[in-house]
């Protein structure tokens, strides 16, 4: 477990809930569709099978079930196994619950079904007998604007004939919570002795009861909310003034000014909660009961709970995120839970210890025990994985490949240039382009990354002059403007008056320095706000620019994208996650509603105003918070007065951005959730980039115009980078060819080429791409000339339709050696030395520094270009 070989690159889906193996056939069983029910929880298309080890893959049906719990293997039978079945996330659907087959995942019975809205998180066997089953219902439900992770459908179910028919055995009266407040549960079970222990871990989401000695010295939320005037006036000034400190209200809001305020009747007490009542702060204060561990020693008739106090800290208010639980396969005793951090108990659940080591992130979604190695652990978790093989005590990190989930991208003008990156739950991070994955820095000590800000990291501008300014920040619009050089960092967010309505922000708020002038920053919350002087201050320049929200416990009615013309200042276009775009034309003095001729209620992804022609627009609108996953992408030439569709030929994959190229207009680029595509004709026909690209969600793609490089930020598979240059070259000159051979970059000439440092050395051979555009596939000749007529090399291939990048080592044969020595002393002086060229380490003989020629030929037609390699060191 310390690398990891990808062995789903290319399929349909890209998240995946669950993986059985069976070790005697080979066979994998993948269930796909991630099993949280987070904002950006991809769903998948069904189960796929593999019977040689992840070489090949089938689709073995349940397509609409997009997100699948656990899947379970009879331990004797290979043809028999269960799915518990989450089903649909953003809307209600049937296939739910429990899935059962006979026959190796042919045909599918759903032994199993509760109703549209609960399907099954978790499925057990008892280890004593595998004909009794027990699964973990989930009634929840996802909308743009509310999560309700609970409800009367949660629940644990128990079948005695191998999940053909089920009975309900947390009804009530058992010990076990029933009703509205009953969320996510996980199960486990040991044995030992022929006894079987259940554990459930239950996400509780009914409220705490309100505490008998409550410290009421100390003004809280609580305490605010229940008061009247009359008994607000009777609050000490200095016990008001610690409240406005500690919960870091601006410093013109003292307790004289807050004191006059309620007395005028201007604001309430409870104005002073909903000024503090921020996203942030419900995702983590909520007073619920929270995570629970029940215990039954009778199969299920009767529950307990063996730690009987609040497991503060592990849950907080979001459990739906957890909510996991491991215990040993034959010791009932040692049991370890999953959330926020890892806890172990060695005595059935009565006491635990963390053991969420200082080198693992917090949140944790996965744990494998080794049942035949006590103490060897592999935990998943929001920073990767980590392995065990001491039981928690010590941990090894094991990001490889890396698993990153970025949300933004972007870059600088340094030589060479950095990319930044916000990620889910790991910041804001910034390192040299030139980085590659590697584990050297384990060994030097120098992460070629260097760490911005914590938390959810989101959008990152880039001030590129210079300065080394760079305005980012995590969730719910929470920015800074941050200076890489001295550390200098300053909160920049526009906050909204007391007793004003609070702004709205998105979980990714959107920020652009404008194209013109980069001491402007337009910043979206549900209006659009300007700083003219690097975001000391903001100011709005619009009404609010969505439908106004809806009640529920997402921030919604929020600004998703926004983008001024690079053509002209104030020309500026937002777009919202209700569906609605508005332009303005003069700085935000007026606006316009542009989006009645599109699909309504669309989450707005990205608009991009074109460099080509000013009353350009592109925009892409994203329906996956609708269960609809359809690319809707359209082009306007009047300012957004009509639209036309585009990307008529793109895959069911909802789109996340578009890109204009900043060279050639009629590219475009667009990152999917499963990939990244190209069109080379403004969109009426786009191609699947590959190239070492696995599917995976395209959350942000940028296009660094100096280096002339693609860097797409992707949700789950880090940062990738590859040139365009060739590619921003296809004008109709060049399509219209049946074959164009671009020219390549200077070579600098290296003496280690091919050569160990040292003994046991890994050797190093150069090799550069020759890039051609070909009209037609075919073969490839490709020569390489020292002189007119010396012949260095000869190359063959097959060439493709489109672009092409062939190898080259820039090895030569050595039967022409002593020839190629003539060529390169036919000009030396008498006294020079005469060039002799060496037989590197690994048997070849490589060019020298010099002016070479190639030619290509291709379906009967040849095409010739230069090869530099300078001897600059």
């Amino acid at each position: 477990g310390m690398s990891f070989t990808p062995v789903f690159d290319q399929e349909a889906a890209m998240t995946i809930g669950d993986i059985a193996v069976d070790w005697n056939t080979n066979t994998i069983w993948v269930g796909t569709g991630e099993n949280n029910s987070s904002r950006s929880s991809y769903s998948g298309v069904g189960i796929y099978k593999s019977t040689d080890g992840g070489k090949t893959w089938n689709n073995m049906g349940l397509p609409e079930t997009h997100h699948i719990g656990r899947i379970l293997l009879d331990p004797d039978d290979a043809n028999m196994m269960y799915v518990a079945v989450l089903g649909h996330l953003y809307s209600d659907n049937k296939e739910r619950g429990i899935y059962k087959t006979t026959d190796g995942g042919k045909t599918w019975n759903q032994t199993l079904y509760i109703n549209e809205h609960t399907g099954c998180i978790d499925i057990i066997m008892d280890p004593a007998d595998k004909n009794i089953l027990y699964a973990a219902a989930w009634d929840r439900d996802r909308r743009a604007w509310n999560f309700r992770g609970n409800g009367e459908g949660s629940a644990i179910y128990k079948s005695t004939d191998a999940g053909n028919t089920w009975k309900l055995i947390t009804a009530g009266g058992n010990g076990f919570p029933h009703g509205e407040g009953v969320g996510r549960i996980g199960l486990a079970a040991s044995e030992k002795n022929g006894k079987t222990v259940l554990y459930a871990f239950l996400d509780n989401q009914f409220r705490r009861e309100k505490k008998k000695d409550e410290d009421t010295t100390r003004l809280t939320k609580d305490l605010l909310r229940a008061m009247n005037v009359e008994s607000f006036e009777k609050i000490g000034k200095k016990k008001l003034e610690d409240f406005l400190r500690t919960n870091d209200f601006p410093e013109k809001y003292t307790a004289d000014t807050i004191f006059t305020l309620v007395k005028s009747r201007k604001i309430t007490p409870q104005t002073l909660v909903e000024f503090l009542e921020d996203a942030n702060s419900l995702l983590f204060d909520t007073d619920v009961i929270g995570a629970e561990l029940y215990r039954s020693d009778d199969g299920g008739a009767t529950w307990y709970k063996p730690y009987e106090k609040y497991m503060d800290d592990l849950f907080y208010s979001y459990g739906y995120y957890f909510a996991q639980v491991r215990v040993e396969k034959n010791n009932p005793d040692k049991v370890y839970l999953i959330g926020f951090v890892i806890l172990r108990s060695d005595d059935g659940g009565k006491m635990f210890t963390n053991i969420n080591g200082e080198n693992v992130h917090v949140d944790h979604h996965a744990l494998w025990l080794n049942p035949n190695k006590p103490g060897h652990l592999i935990n998943g978790n929001d920073g990767g994985v980590n392995i065990s093989f001491d039981d928690g005590k010590t941990w090894s990190k094991c990001n490889n490949p890396p698993v990153g989930q970025f949300y933004s991208v972007n870059y600088d003008m340094e030589k060479p240039y950095n990319v930044y990156g916000g990620l889910q739950d790991n910041g804001v991070w910034y390192g040299s382009s030139t980085s590659k994955n590697s584990n050297e820095w384990h060994q030097t000590g120098k992460y070629p990354f260097t760490e911005l800000l914590e938390g959810d990291g989101m959008q990152v501008a880039v001030d590129t002059r210079g300065n080394n300014n760079v305005y980012t920040g995590f969730q719910f619009g929470n920015y800074f403007r941050v200076n890489t050089l001295t550390q200098n960092t300053k909160y920049i967010t526009p906050k909204h008056e007391l007793g004003g309505r609070p702004y709205r922000w998105n979980w990714q708020s959107p920020i652009q320095l404008s194209l013109h002038n980069q001491d402007i920053i337009y910043f979206g919350a549900n209006k659009l706000y300007r700083s003219m002087n690097y975001g000391n201050d903001f100011k709005p320049i619009s009404a609010d620019l969505t439908k106004g929200g809806k009640k529920g416990n997402v921030p919604y009615g929020t600004l998703t994208t926004i983008h001024e013309s690079p053509l002209k200042f104030g020309l500026i276009y937002t777009g919202s996650d209700d569906g609605l775009i508005y332009v303005t034309k003069d700085g935000g003095n007026t606006w316009k509603k542009i989006s009645d001729k599109m699909p309504q209620d669309m989450w707005v992804s990205r608009l991009q105003a074109s460099s080509f022609s000013e009353g350009r627009v592109y925009a892409a609108l994203n329906g996956y918070r609708w269960d609809d996953f359809h690319p809707y992408l359209y082009v306007s030439e009047d300012y957004g007065s009509n639209w036309v569709p585009i990307g008529t030929d793109l895959p069911f994959e909802p789109i996340n951005v578009i890109k204009e190229d900043p060279l050639n207009e009629n590219i475009l680029y667009v990152g999917t959730d499963n990939g990244c595509y190209v069109s080379i004709n403004r969109g009426k026909n786009f191609m699947r980039m590959t190239g070492g690209l696995p599917a995976v969600a395209v959350h942000d793609l940028v296009i660094q115009p100096r280096d002339h490089d693609l860097i797409l930020g992707t949700h789950g598979r880090s940062i990738y980078i590859c040139s365009v240059r060739e590619l921003q070259q296809l004008h109709d000159s060049i399509l219209q060819k049946d074959l164009y051979l671009f020219s390549t970059n200077e070579i600098d000439y290296n003496n280690s080429w091919g050569r160990r440092d040292f003994n046991w050395d890994t050797i190093k051979g150069p090799e550069i791409k020759i890039p051609a555009f070909m009209n037609k596939s075919g073969k490839v000749d490709i020569t390489f000339y020292g002189d007119s007529t010396l012949v260095l090399k000869k190359l063959n291939f097959n060439g493709v339709r489109g672009l092409n990048y062939f190898s080259y080592d820039l090895s030569i044969d050595s039967t022409i050696l002593s020839n190629y020595e003539i060529v390169l002393n036919k000009d030396l002086k008498p006294e020079d030395e005469k060039l002799k060229v060496k037989k590197a380490d690994n048997g070849n003989y490589y060019l020298q520094p010099g002016r070479y020629r190639y030619t290509v030929e291709a379906n009967g037609t040849k095409a010739e270009q230069v090869l530099l390699i300078e001897k600059k060191h």
